[in-house]
C-alpha cells in the first residue's frame, strides 16, 4: 500500500514539476592584473566572465587515469583518449520518453553494450550493434510508466534499480533473471557494487545496502525526512571502507560500509533550502581520497575534508556537471558555458575561458552543457542541442564542433579507446 501511495506522489511530481602567482600554470611573461579579478569578484558572477584567458596550461602526460577500479569508485579520471571522432557504430532502441529529464549511462560487458528502451527492456549489443539478447521483467502496467533504469555490473552479473522501486539481478551471459525485489520507494542514484554488496539511494533519501547474492537488505540509513526529490541522479564514492554520498537537499554524509553507521553529516545549504530545493541540482561527487569535491547550480563549489566532514573551501562556480581532478587542479564547466580551472588545495580560480563563443549570442542562453571528460590534450563537452565540442586544454579555446543530433546528448563516455554518446533513441559510437 505504501509503495502505491509513493508511486502516486512520484507521478504527480514527475509530471509538473589563484589567483596564485606561484602556480605552475603561470608563465613568466604573464602577470595577474589585480584590478581585473577584483572587478569580477565584486560583481559576484565569477563564472560569467573570462579571467586570465591567455594563460597556457600544460598537463603531465602521465596523469591519465587508467585504473578502472579507482575511476569506478571515485567517479574520477582523465582519459587517455585522442580519437578521430569518426562515427563507427549506431546502437538503436525505441525512443525514451522525457529523455532530457535524466542522466543515462551505459553498462559495458567487455566489448558489449547494455542499455534499455522505453518499456524497460534490457538490451545487450555486441560491438557491431548486433543484438545479443533482449529481456523485459516488467508487467503491462509497469511498462506504461516508461521505467528508467540504472545499472552496475561485474564480470558475471548486472544489477538493475529503477524509478518504480524495483531492483533485480540478471545473468550477463543470457539476460536471465537471478532474483527480483521491491523497495519501499523508487530509486534515483548511481548504483555501486562494492565486494559482496551493492549500494543505491532512493527517493526517501535512504541509502540502502543490499546483498549481491540474493538482494536482501543488509542495512539502510535515512539522511532526510522530506519528500523532496532530487533533480539530478544522486552520487556516491568509496574511500577506505567508507561511503560518501549526497541527498536531495544538499547534505553530504559519510557512512561505514560494513556497519552502516553514520560517521558524519554536513549540510551544505541553509534552512531556506526548502524554498528552492525542487530546483537544486548537484554535480556528481569526486574525490582524491583526502577531500570531496562537488558543485551545484546555486553558484557553489565545495571542497570537504573526508575525515572531519568540514569545509576546506567554498567557491562561486555555477555547475551541476561532474568535475575532474587532474594533478593538483580541478576542471569544471559552468552552466553558462565557461571552462573553469581551480587550484585543488586553495580553491583559487586559475583561468576562466568562454567555450560557447562559437554559438550565436541569441542561441547561447538556450544551450546548456550536459557533461564533459578530460582527454589526453583535449576536453570533450556534450550539449543540450546535440553538439560535441572539442576544446584545447592548453588554451581553453573550442577548436571544433561535431553535430550529433538536434537535441540533448549525454555526457561523453569512454570505453576501450572509443567515445560514446547517448541520445533519446540510440547510442552513437565514435573512434
Amino acid at each position: 500500500m505504501n509503495k502505491i501511495i509513493f508511486l502516486f506522489i512520484f507521478l504527480i511530481l514527475n509530471s509538473g514539476c589563484s589567483f596564485n602567482s606561484n602556480s605552475k600554470f603561470w608563465t613568466k611573461s604573464e602577470n595577474i592584473v589585480e584590478e581585473n579579478y577584483k572587478k569580477i569578484f565584486a560583481k559576484n558572477k565569477v563564472s560569467n566572465q573570462e579571467l586570465n584567458s591567455n594563460i597556457k596550461i600544460d598537463l603531465k602526460n602521465t596523469s591519465e587515469n587508467d585504473d578502472l577500479e579507482i575511476q569506478y569508485y571515485n567517479n574520477d579520471g582523465r582519459y587517455f583518449f585522442d580519437g578521430k571522432l569518426k562515427r563507427s557504430t549506431r546502437y538503436k532502441f525505441s525512443k525514451i520518453k522525457n529523455f532530457y529529464q535524466f542522466e543515462p549511462t551505459i553498462s559495458f560487458n567487455k566489448e558489449n553494450i547494455i542499455f534499455f528502451d522505453n518499456k524497460g527492456s534490457i538490451i545487450q549489443f555486441d560491438n557491431k550493434s548486433k543484438l545479443v539478447w533482449k529481456k523485459n521483467y516488467y508487467s503491462k502496467f509497469e511498462k506504461k510508466l516508461n521505467p528508467i533504469l540504472q545499472f552496475a555490473n561485474n564480470s558475471k552479473f548486472l544489477v538493475v534499480a529503477d524509478n518504480l522501486a524495483k531492483y533485480y539481478m540478471i545473468d550477463l551471459s543470457n539476460g536471465k533473471l537471478i532474483w527480483s525485489k521491491n523497495n519501499d520507494a523508487p530509486f534515483n542514484s548511481q548504483i555501486k557494487i562494492y565486494k559482496d554488496k551493492f549500494f543505491v539511494i532512493d527517493f526517501l533519501n535512504t541509502l540502502r545496502c543490499f546483498s549481491i547474492k540474493d538482494g536482501s537488505e543488509i542495512w539502510s540509513i535515512k539522511t532526510e525526512n522530506s519528500l523532496i526529490r532530487s533533480q539530478k541522479k544522486l552520487s556516491m564514492v568509496f574511500v577506505d571502507e567508507k561511503i560518501y554520498f549526497n541527498n536531495s537537499v544538499g547534505d553530504i554524509s559519510a557512512v561505514d560500509v560494513q556497519k552502516g553507521e553514520l560517521l558524519w553529516q554536513l549540510p551544505t545549504q541553509s534552512s531556506l533550502i526548502y524554498e528552492s530545493a525542487f530546483s537544486l541540482e548537484t554535480s556528481d561527487l569526486i574525490t582524491d581520497s583526502q577531500s570531496l569535491f562537488f558543485s551545484n547550480n546555486k553558484n557553489e563549489f565545495f571542497s570537504i575534508d573526508l575525515d572531519t566532514g568540514s569545509f576546506n573551501w567554498k567557491n562561486k562556480v555555477n555547475s551541476n556537471l561532474r568535475p575532474s581532478i587532474i594533478d593538483n587542479y580541478l576542471f569544471t564547466i559552468s552552466m553558462e558555458g565557461f571552462l573553469i580551472i581551480i587550484e585543488k588545495k586553495t580553491g583559487n580560480i586559475i583561468r576562466i575561458t568562454n567555450i560557447f563563443n562559437n554559438f550565436k549570442p541569441k542561441k547561447r542562453n538556450n544551450i546548456k552543457p550536459t557533461g564533459f571528460i578530460v582527454g589526453f590534450n583535449k576536453i570533450y563537452l556534450s550539449t543540450s542541442n546535440g553538439k560535441l565540442l572539442i576544446i584545447d586544454i592548453k588554451s581553453g579555446k573550442t577548436i571544433s564542433t561535431l553535430k550529433i543530433d538536434n537535441e540533448k546528448v549525454s555526457r561523453p563516455i569512454i570505453n576501450d579507446k572509443n567515445l560514446f554518446l547517448i541520445k533519446d533513441n540510440a547510442i552513437i559510437k565514435l573512434n
